[in-house]
C-alpha cells in the first residue's frame, strides 16, 4: 500500500509519500517541502492574509498533483498552528476540500506533540533515560519529555518563529538589546518547561523540523564540507559546534546568511530567532548533547498507521 501524508505547517507544507513494507516498516517514495509562509503578515492577528491563503492553495495543488502522479492509495492531511489559530482557518480547510476533495484534520497542540514523539522515536534510538524533544514550528513550539516507552510531560507553546518574527521584526543584523528582549519574553512563558526538565534531570535535547534540520546541515558543511544529513535520519550536533554556529548567526546579516552553506533560502529570515530559542534552552537546562531528527509529524502519522496495520509492533 502507498500512502501520502501532507503536513500543513505555518512556514512550510510538507509531503511524504511512502510504501508500507511488511517487517521493514516503510520505504520513502517521494518527499517535498514547499515554503508557504502561511502565517506571514497575520499570524498574531489570528488571520491568514489573502496572499498567504493563495500560496497555501497553490502549494496543496502542487502536492496533490504529485500524489496523483505517484498513485498513492490513501491521503492524510494534517494542519497545525496557523490553521488552528486563524479565524479563517476553517475557510481554508473548506476551500481545499472543495477544490481537491481533501479532508484536512486540524490537530491540537497536544496531538501535534504526540505525533512528533512517535516520529522522533523512529529516527533516534531513545533509551530508558528521559530526553527533551523540541520541535520548532512557525506557529508553535512543542516540548516533550519522554523515553523510548512513554511520554512524561508535553506542551505546545504558541511561540513559533513566525510569531516571534512578526512580533519583534529584528534589525539586520539583530542587536544585543533585541536578543535580550526576545530571551526575556521566551523565559516569561517557559517556567513550566524549565521546572519539568529539571525535575527529570534532562541532559539531552532531541530536535526536529526545519530549524534543527538547518542547524544539522550547516554543522555538517562546517565539519565535512558537504551535507551528510541528506543520507541519514539523525545527526549529532556537538554543543561547541552549535555554540559556534549560534555566534555566527546572531552576528550575520540577511545578505551574509544567503551565502551560508546548508542554509536554505526559506530559512534565512527565521534561523536567527530559532538559534536564540535553542541557545536559551541549552543554557537554562545545561544540556550536554543535541541530536537532530529528520522525522517528525509526517513520520509520526505513518508510525501510527503502521501500528494499526500491524506492520510494526513497537
Amino acid at each position: 500500500m502507498r500512502i501520502a501524508i501532507i503536513d500543513i505547517g505555518t512556514n512550510t507544507f510538507n509531503l511524504l509519500i511512502a510504501d508500507l513494507v511488511q517487517r521493514q516498516g516503510f520505504n520513502t517514495v517521494y518527499k517535498s517541502n514547499l515554503p508557504v509562509k502561511l502565517g506571514q503578515g497575520g499570524i498574531n492577528n489570528k488571520n491568514i492574509t489573502d496572499e498567504a491563503y493563495a500560496r497555501g492553495v497553490d502549494a496543496i495543488k502542487f502536492h496533490y498533483e504529485s500524489i496523483i502522479e505517484h498513485k498513492a492509495d490513501e491521503i492524510y492531511a494534517y494542519a497545525t498552528s496557523a490553521i488552528r489559530s486563524a479565524n479563517n482557518g476553517i475557510s481554508f480547510v473548506n476551500t481545499i476540500f472543495e477544490k481537491f476533495g481533501l479532508n484536512i484534520n486540524i490537530i491540537s497542540g497536544d496531538e501535534e506533540a504526540q505525533l512528533i514523539y512517535e516520529g522522533i522515536k523512529m529516527a533516534i534510538g531513545m533509551s530508558e533515560k528521559r530526553d527533551l524533544i523540541m520541535d520548532i514550528g512557525g506557529g508553535s513550539v512543542e516540548f516533550i519529555i519522554a523515553n523510548k516507552n512513554e511520554i512524561f510531560w508535553k506542551k505546545s507553546y504558541p511561540l513559533g518563529i513566525a510569531r516571534l518574527l512578526d512580533k519583534y521584526k529584528p534589525s539586520n543584523p539583530i542587536t544585543q538589546n533585541e536578543i535580550s528582549e526576545i530571551e526575556s519574553y521566551l523565559e516569561s512563558h517557559l517556567d513550566e518547561l524549565f521546572s519539568e526538565a529539571k525535575k527529570y534531570s534532562i541532559t539531552k535535547l532531541l530536535g526536529s523540523s526545519g530549524s534543527f534540520d538547518t542547524f544539522a546541515s550547516m554543522v555538517s558543511f562546517s565539519r565535512h564540507k558537504e551535507d551528510y544529513t541528506k543520507h541519514i535520519i539523525s545527526y549529532k550536533i556537538e554543543i561547541e559546534e552549535f555554540s559556534n554556529l549560534h555566534g555566527i548567526l546572531i552576528r550575520s546579516t540577511l545578505a551574509e546568511r544567503a551565502n551560508m552553506e546548508g542554509l536554505e533560502p526559506m530559512r534565512i529570515e527565521m534561523i536567527v530567532l530559532s538559534s536564540i530559542f535553542v541557545n536559551l534552552v541549552l543554557n537554562k537546562l545545561k544540556v550536554s548533547q543535541i541530536y537532530q531528527s529528520s522525522y517528525a509529524i509526517k513520520e509520526g502519522v505513518l508510525f501510527n498507521f503502521l501500528k494499526r496495520k500491524r506492520i510494526v509492533t513497537i
